[in-house]
């Protein structure tokens, strides 16, 4: 994990999400409570038990963005599950122990993509002579020779001595044509191996591969397919760089990092935490919510999970969970599963205020988006002042007559602005677009007005 201090956390956060300082100070202080633990001494360090955090407030205000940007930052294992679509075990569905299994995955992958860019010059090495040797092949062996060729050797030592030199002297000429991109599109023949179990398998049959080792199992009964083809150089580098990265690889030490990684530093978040909140019937579905609740509440108190890298402990994964409770709240949880979340922020709404700050600050700020898409069809598009304030009057004027749905809102209404020109783009041949505040009241004051169609439209 990254070594970042919560002031360094909160200020990377307002990079891309406005306001919520009291969000990202809760979650800096979380992540950073992660890294004072893993200095803590090994007897001390178990104790140490991870605050869970549970973010109240409506949908688009950034309680999912918070959660994303954060594992991004510290390069942690990250997932983001709905906590609606796991039933009860003994009911048909998904089981809450599926979210660990995924984290574990995604560890997995992610501890790969770094030990292969750790070997990626080895490899690319090694894989640049299997490629000279696919463009310039081995002689044929050399037949044995003959009592007289033998008693002869003087004549033919020089000739074989010969052809060696060439062939050094060619193979230095095709790297250096290799190393200039000059022989990308030539034709080579390249042996490749597939594992005979194809991928949609489980998904065909209704199983996820990681709830099982079936995956395991069938790829070391299948035999391996071997197949002769046809690519250029350009694919044949890339094959071959994959395949000697893979051998470089030391699996069992892979697997014990990711295993590692996703105990001690992965995240699940767990949306939409407040529909399986029990609004205090007794019959019906509320009985199959209080089931996912007790289901979760061993997974996030810590207990031992089977996946098919290895069994994996729970005590130290960070929970952040979200909802909205409009209709429930934290208290109608289950007691055991409130008392898992000690940390608890409630996220506020947006406005017009912050909704002009999240067309134009951020990193990914949508003005610059949409500037951007457009530049790469020689289109300048240029906002001003006034059409931003406009943008943002109209994202908060819909949000209150219809359903409101936070900054999310600001796409619907930007996409709509500029349809025409978006449309258009390929044959404006790089013309200036200016978009003021006329033009966006001209653009959307039709729709806004007509209640029906912006439920639909915007």
């Amino acid at each position: 994990m990254e070594e970042f201090t919560p002031r360094e956390i909160v200020a990377y956060l307002d990079k891309y999400i406005i306001g919520q300082n009291d969000a990202k100070r809760s979650v800096a202080i979380a992540i950073r409570n992660r890294w004072r633990r893993q200095n803590l001494p090994p007897d001390m360090r178990d104790e140490v038990a991870p605050k869970n955090i549970i973010m109240i407030g409506p949908t688009g205000v950034g309680k999912t963005e918070i959660a994303r940007r954060l594992a991004q930052l510290v390069k942690a294992p990250f997932l983001k599950v709905e906590a609606s679509k796991y039933t009860e075990v003994g009911y048909h569905g998904r089981d809450v122990e599926s979210m660990v299994r995924e984290l574990v995955e995604l560890s997995v992958n992610m501890v790969r993509r770094e030990e292969m860019e750790g070997v990626q010059p080895r490899a690319e090495r090694v894989a640049e002579e299997r490629l000279l040797d696919l463009l310039l092949p081995a002689p044929e062996p050399v037949r044995p020779l003959s009592a007289e060729e033998i008693l002869d050797r003087s004549q033919i030592a020089p000739t074989q001595e010969d052809s060696a030199e060439h062939r050094e002297r060619s193979r230095a000429t095709l790297r250096q044509k290799l190393h200039k991109g000059e022989l990308e599109d030539r034709l080579v023949e390249l042996t490749t191996e597939e594992k005979g179990l194809p991928g949609h398998v489980f998904a065909a049959v209704g199983m996820e591969p990681t709830d099982f080792d079936f995956q395991n199992i069938f790829e070391k009964i299948l035999p391996t397919r071997s197949q002769e083809r046809r690519v250029s150089v350009r694919e044949a580098r890339r094959i071959l760089i994959q395949q000697e990265a893979e051998k470089l690889l030391d699996k069992e030490k892979l697997v014990r990092d990711a295993l590692s990684r996703a105990e001690n530093t992965g995240i699940i978040f767990l949306d939409e935490l407040d529909k399986i909140a029990s609004t205090g019937s007794d019959h019906g579905p509320d009985v199959s919510r209080q089931g996912v609740q007790r289901d979760l509440l061993p997974i996030i108190e810590g207990s031992t999970v089977a996946t098919r890298h290895g069994l994996v402990h729970t005590g130290h994964i960070l929970f952040i969970a979200a909802g909205a409770f409009h209709m429930t709240k934290p208290a109608d949880l289950i007691p055991e599963l409130q008392g898992r979340f000690p940390i608890r922020v409630e996220l506020s709404d947006l406005g017009k205020d912050e909704f002009v700050r999240i067309l134009t600050e951020p990193q990914n700020a949508l003005v610059k988006q949409y500037e951007s898409l457009l530049a790469t069809e020689g289109v300048k598009l240029n906002f001003t002042t006034d059409a931003i304030d406009e943008i943002a009057e109209v994202a908060c004027e819909v949000n209150r007559r219809t359903q409101n749905i936070g900054a999310r809102r600001l796409y619907t209404v930007m996409e709509k602005l500029l349809e025409e020109t978006s449309f258009a783009a390929p044959e404006l041949n790089g013309k200036a677009i200016t978009v003021n505040q006329k033009c966006v009241r001209d653009k959307l004051e039709a729709i806004i007005k007509d209640e029906d169609l912006s439920r639909y439209i915007l």
